[in-house]
């Protein structure tokens, strides 16, 4: 009896179990000084750049038939596997972390230092995913993986002002829910962060950091120009992943337990 006892995994935590530590984590996130908050947010916007290489390389290395985005798109996952397992500072995961603090305790303060936050690591993500697009792409990067890269980016130029915003409100839902169901994976993380992150590709669906990158490939390639790579594509994301991760699934996470947290 004793042996089955210790054998047994342990319950689920509960939504509010969750919440609790997710919005832990948060308070710790707002309180970590500016330098640390940039210099990690560096490390994600170079880390983010796996989901780009990863993608690109088996693109290359397929035969073009209707299988090969099946394979190609895991690529997509890897960039968050390092990001999310190495505890480094990706935007739109905040869009739910540092959020739920200030759901349950909003005020001035709170507020500011939530904006602090985000204004710090978007630009750090930005500004890493825009040194690694240079790297691979004038450095690292065959030929035939450049061509591969800026094939996989090219449908982002087809996409008009209102599809962008669309597509990314899924994107951010899907990463939001990727922070809520991992104090619940215990073990099975990475493939929590593997099947939301390939629903994103698959679907689609637009993520601003690594599409930051891919933009910043299109641009270097002549395919898109800076205009419609800040006002057609940086614009309606950051807009849609903040829509899909905090105005959707925060305030969802935050709905069904406010009742049960005061």
């Amino acid at each position: 009896m004793d042996d089955q006892k210790s054998n047994s995994s342990p319950p689920r935590l509960s939504a509010v179990q969750v919440y609790r530590a997710i919005q832990s984590e948060g308070e710790d996130e707002l309180a970590r000084p500016n330098w640390s908050l940039w210099w990690s947010g560096i490390g994600a916007g170079l880390a983010i750049a796996a989901s780009v290489v990863g993608r690109a390389a088996l693109h290359d290395k397929l035969p073009d038939n209707a299988w090969r985005p099946f394979i190609e798109n895991f690529g997509y996952c890897v960039g968050f596997v390092i990001v999310i397992l190495g505890r480094i500072q990706l935007f739109t995961e905040n869009t739910i972390t540092v959020i739920l603090p200030l759901m349950a305790r909003p005020s001035f303060k709170m507020l500011t230092r939530t904006a602090r936050l985000w204004l710090i690591v978007f630009v750090a993500n930005i500004l890493g995913a825009i040194i690694a697009a240079l790297l691979t792409y004038y450095g690292s990067f065959t030929p035939a993986q450049a061509h591969a890269a800026v094939a996989v980016a090219e449908p982002l130029t087809h996409k008009g002002w209102v599809e962008m915003l669309l597509e990314a409100i899924p994107a951010g839902f899907l990463v939001a829910s990727i922070v809520w169901m991992i104090p619940n994976a215990r073990g099975f993380e990475i493939w929590v962060i593997l099947l939301a992150t390939y629903v994103i590709a698959i679907g689609g669906y637009v993520h601003i950091i690594v599409g930051a990158m891919e933009v910043a490939i299109l641009f270097l390639a002549g395919q898109m120009s800076l205009f419609d790579s800040v006002f057609v594509f940086m614009i309606p994301v950051l807009i849609g992943n903040v829509l899909g991760g905090t105005a959707l699934f925060s305030l969802l996470a935050y709905g069904q337990v406010r009742h049960e947290i005061h």
